[in-house]
């Protein structure tokens, strides 16, 4: 299994852990299962190296969009996914609470539910650009402004998954 493979398969499992209880083995299943639905772009990462970063996007997204049937089948538990990247201001703090709030408000009903954040490190730290203690900065403040609202907006005794990819 090569260390690509690994991170993945940990991925998955954190990802599916009601689902996996920790059994890596079904985790394995569900990454297989992706990676086959994958198979063409897989097989041209094969050939050309670099576009793995476009293969563990669509990874993601796939696992994204697998996670959000999983919760769309699961009575009186609510799931909303913000994609950080679905427009080019979707990022910005402005846009970002509007965005959220309007997730918020519909997990708000629910007593369990999950809010799945993707693309918020491509969104504010773009791989094809370098790494600035300032982007950096801005990203740390990111997970925490995000973190910040959806504790401050979620009502008592409820309990609410954030999960970051």
């Amino acid at each position: 299994m090569s260390r690509d493979d690994l991170r993945r398969l940990h991925f998955v499992n954190a990802l599916f852990a009601r689902l996996t209880g920790d059994d890596l083995y079904l985790a394995r299943q569900i990454q297989e299962a992706i990676a086959f639905s994958l198979a063409e772009l897989e097989e041209q990462t094969r050939a050309h190296p670099e576009f793995a970063a476009r293969y563990d996007a669509a990874f993601t997204a796939a696992a994204a969009r697998l996670l959000e049937s999983f919760f769309a089948g699961q009575p009186g538990h609510g799931f909303f996914h913000w994609d950080a990247l679905s427009t080019l201001s979707s990022a910005t703090p402005l846009f970002a609470r509007a965005e959220l709030m309007a997730g918020l408000k519909r997990l708000a009903p629910y007593r369990e539910s999950t809010l799945l954040v993707t693309n918020l490190r491509s969104a504010l730290l773009p791989p094809e650009q370098r790494e600035t203690a300032r982007r950096r900065r801005e990203y740390e403040d990111a997970l925490a402004y995000v973190q910040d609202l959806a504790a401050a907006r979620t009502r008592p005794g409820a309990a609410l998954r954030l999960l970051f990819l």
